[in-house]
């Protein structure tokens, strides 16, 4: 039975896909970008994370952790994260919940039980289930036993992927998939290495092949401030989507903020510390440019 590391599995989901969906998501990313809404799931192995508004200073996990990587001070507790095995005794022993060990390992049918709780609500309003991320093509094997059992089980199924992988490895997974979600965040090569950490060949690539697999495509853009949100980053975006078939959709999705207290509570820098949302103008601005081009369904929310 393969099995992949989970890190959330969010039930009543309206934004991976059509209808109500339970979005999987996985642990592991092979890309770093600089406005990572979801930075829990980049390692590959579970994390502790510390809420510091539920902390009561107790000590008690002082006391637990093995490594001694947590220390008492006059600021609160300070966890060094290069002593941290991540072993989770620590979260066992707070009573106040501030402590919490992110990444589980679980089956296929461990998570298709959980998914087919909700199966009403696919049937009824068109919606399935999502694999997201982190990189769910990280788990090519559990990715593509679990979309067999959804499709042998008329369960819709999503892949929401970077692209970022092995063609061969994506192939598998599209076998059973019924519509990919796709990110297209920078079109200039040397700034998709400096904002996302890895070229945009293989991205466009496999883009390309999904297209020619005739698969049905969602594109999801990030708008994020001074990164991805100028005229030009939007035109060439709007130029290569035009050239495919099978794009049924593209998001315009604006940056917020909710990445940022993620990252604290991992004990990580936010490099993007005090950057703000697009405004409704911008965003409205850029989904007109994207018009322009004649691309169906353009979207922006805000």
């Amino acid at each position: 039975m393969s099995e992949a590391m989970i890190f959330n599995i969010q039930k009543f989901s309206t934004e991976d896909g059509p209808g109500i969906r339970t979005t999987v998501f996985l642990k592991g990313c092979p890309l770093r970008c600089l406005w990572c809404h979801n930075p829990e799931g980049l390692a590959l192995h579970p994390e502790i994370v510390w809420y510091d508004v539920k902390c009561v200073g107790c000590g008690e996990c002082t006391k637990t952790c093995p490594e001694g990587a947590i220390t008492k001070t006059s600021e609160g507790l300070v966890t060094n994260r290069t002593l941290c095995k991540n072993c989770g005794k620590c979260a066992e022993t707070c009573t106040s919940g501030a402590r919490e060990l992110i990444g589980k390992v679980m089956t296929v049918d461990q998570v298709l039980q959980e998914v087919e709780k909700d199966k009403v609500f696919y049937d009824t309003t068109g919606g399935g289930v999502t694999l997201s991320g982190g990189e769910p093509a990280i788990y090519p094997e559990f990715a593509t036993e679990l979309f067999k059992k959804c499709k042998n089980g008329s369960i819709h199924t999503a892949l929401n992927t970077s692209g970022y992988a092995k063609w061969e490895t994506l192939e598998r997974i599209l076998r059973y998939t019924d519509l990919v979600l796709y990110d297209l965040k920078q079109m200039d090569p040397r700034k998709h290495i400096e904002q996302v950490g890895v070229p945009p060949q293989l991205i466009w690539k496999n883009l390309k092949e999904i297209d020619g697999a005739r698969k049905p495509i969602w594109i999801r853009t990030p708008v994020i401030p001074s990164y991805t949100d100028d005229e030009e980053n939007i035109r060439k975006i709007a130029e290569f989507i035009s050239e495919l078939k099978n794009v049924e959709r593209w998001d315009l999705l604006p940056y917020h903020k909710f990445g940022e207290p993620k990252m604290v509570r991992l004990g990580r820098e936010y490099i993007l510390k005090g950057l703000e949302p697009p405004s409704e103008e911008s965003m409205l601005r850029l989904k007109g440019i994207a018009g322009s081009y004649e691309i169906k369904n353009v979207t922006c929310g805000h």
